[in-house]
């Protein structure tokens, strides 16, 4: 393994999202290689952490001013083996090929494990649409689309949205793939509902969390019935997280952005989380602006200086970071084991460091990995393709069933394979093992590629 790992460091220097995410993996996949040995005589740790291709390209446009900004953007197609890549589009200004490349790594294995036939890719651009204009968003998404567009098809590479990407700019997108393709055809997911748009897709990530905490607890005889939990992010991932789990008897007192958290100690109900929804859909607003409504909350402004997130060391029962990655590390990891904390569930992708993550496993808590607990965004994007495919449309309660069903699979398919390596109970590397497996034996399948 180690040859493999330094391999990578020395041929990828700086990419240290990118490494993690294989350290990850790798570590995690061990009994698998001991038991197959046929799959180091084929270099399957070699060829599924290179990606097929990296494309990597200009984007000029012009603000409203009439000044031309230049933006860099990628797309990582990591892994073909099951089926047309398939991941999301960030815009946000960290975006870089480190950070791309963990997540369609990422993608790989998340995919895998839905049972639906998806490969692993990811993209984006250090383009910032906070603060943009309707127009400049358009300018900026259409000139994008000018270049991506060569390289995506609905059997090829169907990107979705992701951080800074909503309906907005799929619909830019979109717009313009078409013209350029001249055809109109489920090339990307994510869109309005009245032109080829998915029930429960928003909605997706954050229920399918909660579906599969919920199943973790059930293991336990528990339920999400009157416990505690704690929610980072305010975007659709962290909104529809705490809408199912208020709908599951849960009780939410957290909520972030980027400039700090509100700790509500009433509770998120009903009728806040609609607040928050318009204040971070509509307004564009941030955090701070919810105890202007509900007084009774407080707010806490980011302090950079602080070696930990005060949102983790409050008083809970299960804990749901839905922000972005690395925003747990071990002395959060420490804070949520003090404050009663049993359950973690991962709706962002990658938010725990290493040594949080070995906090959790040494403590025997329930922690789902989100390359499992957070499949269910990218698995109603597969039912949006299907829908495509079939000029169809699915009931809400038609695509919340399969996406439940989904995401009860994942669960049992992590616990399956982490029983049959000997470590049952341990969802990261149940998730590890599974998706490895699926995905080398496919490409072993297609030969040597």
């Amino acid at each position: 393994m180690n040859p493999v790992m330094e391999r990578i460091k020395v041929r990828d220097p700086g990419e240290k999202e990118f490494h993690q995410a294989v350290e990850e993996v790798l570590y995690s996949v061990q009994p698998v290689l001991d038991r197959n040995p046929q799959y180091r005589q084929h270099a399957v740790l070699e060829r599924i952490t290179e990606p097929e291709r990296v494309i990597m390209f200009r984007v000029s446009w012009m603000d409203d001013q009439g000044q031309v900004h230049v933006n860099r953007a990628f797309r990582i197609q990591m892994n073909s083996a099951i089926g047309p890549y398939k991941g999301g589009l960030r815009f946000h200004p960290s975006v870089n090929l480190s950070i791309l490349k963990f997540l369609a790594f990422e993608q790989v294995f998340k995919n895998a494990l839905t049972t639906l036939s998806m490969g692993g890719g990811k993209g984006g651009s250090d383009f910032d649409p906070k603060g943009k204009s309707d127009n400049e968003v358009m300018r900026f998404c259409q000139s994008f689309m000018i270049e991506l567009f060569r390289h995506i098809g609905p059997d090829t590479d169907v990107p979705a949205g992701d951080i800074g990407v909503g309906a907005r700019e799929i619909g830019y997108l979109f717009g313009m793939y078409k013209k350029l393709s001249n055809e109109f055809t489920g090339v990307l997911t994510g869109k309005s509902l009245g032109w080829g748009g998915s029930l429960i897709r928003p909605e997706a990530t954050g229920y399918g969390s909660v579906y599969f905490a919920a199943e973790m607890l059930a293991t336990q005889n528990q339920t999400l019935e009157g416990k505690t939990c704690l929610v980072s992010g305010s975007g659709n991932v962290a909104q529809y997280t705490v809408e199912k789990i208020i709908e599951l008897g849960g009780k939410v007192v957290t909520l972030s952005d980027s400039s700090g958290y509100i700790y509500d100690e009433e509770g998120i109900d009903s009728e806040k989380l609609a607040h928050v929804k318009r204040l971070k859909n509509i307004k564009r607003g941030r955090m701070s602006e919810y105890i202007d409504k509900y007084s009774e909350a407080v707010y806490t402004e980011a302090d950079t200086s602080l070696d930990y997130n005060p949102l983790w060391n409050h008083k809970a029962d299960c804990a749901f970071p839905s922000a972005t990655e690395n925003e747990i590390n071990a002395t959060d990891a420490a804070n949520l084991m003090k404050n009663g904390v049993h359950l973690v569930c991962e709706g962002a992708n990658m938010p725990s460091t290493p040594e949080a993550i070995n906090i959790f496993l040494d403590k025997k808590i329930l922690y789902a990995p989100g390359k499992a607990s957070n499949a269910g965004g990218v698995a109603v994007s597969g039912l949006e393709m299907a829908q495509n495919s079939m000029r169809l449309n699915w009931p809400a309660d038609e695509v919340d069933r399969r996406l439940k069903m989904i995401m009860k699979n994942i669960h049992q398919t992590c616990l399956d394979a982490s029983a049959e390596y000997g470590v049952s109970g341990n969802y990261m590397a149940g998730a590890n093992i599974a998706g490895f497996t699926k995905v080398v034996n496919a490409m072993l399948d297609q030969g040597l590629l």
